[in-house]
C-alpha cells in the first residue's frame, strides 16, 4: 500500500517525503478531531463499575 502511495506521488525523493509528511499531519489531525471523540462514547473505558459495599 505505501509502495503504490510512493509511486503515484508527483516529484522527485524530497517532494514525496514533503506530500508524505503533508498526508500523515492530516490523517492524524482527522483522527484526533473528528474520528476519537466521535467513537469516544462507544467505547467501554469509561464503564467502571465498583460495588459500595
Amino acid at each position: 500500500m505505501y509502495g503504490w502511495i510512493w509511486r503515484h506521488l508527483p516529484g522527485n525523493a524530497w517532494v514525496r517525503a514533503l506530500i508524505s509528511l503533508a498526508l500523515v499531519v492530516a490523517v492524524v489531525y482527522v483522527l484526533f478531531n473528528y474520528v476519537f471523540p466521535w467513537a469516544e462514547p462507544l467505547l467501554p473505558f469509561n464503564d467502571v463499575t465498583v460495588d459500595d459495599q
